[in-house]
């Protein structure tokens, strides 16, 4: 997760698919009970289920990237 960056519900982006986010959530929360390193940025980006953003999705798909990167390294 960037560092210093701050989620907010009064975001200007524009508005997202809620059933999609919440079908990335679940996955992402089934991965944190073997991947504690990405449990508290899925409990942040978790927050925003019921008014999904652009930005909040933006930062979603970047927790498998991260995950991948990982995997590949070993780490």
């Amino acid at each position: 997760m960037v560092t210093g960056c701050k989620f907010s519900i009064d975001d200007s982006s524009k508005d997202e698919d809620q059933r999609l986010y919440k079908s990335m959530i679940g996955s992402l929360l089934y991965v944190t009970t073997s991947r504690l390193d990405v449990m508290q940025v899925v409990g942040q980006v978790s927050r925003f289920q019921a008014a999904p953003k652009e930005s909040h999705i933006i930062v979603v798909k970047r927790i498998p990237r991260y995950l991948k990167s990982t995997t590949k390294y070993g780490l």
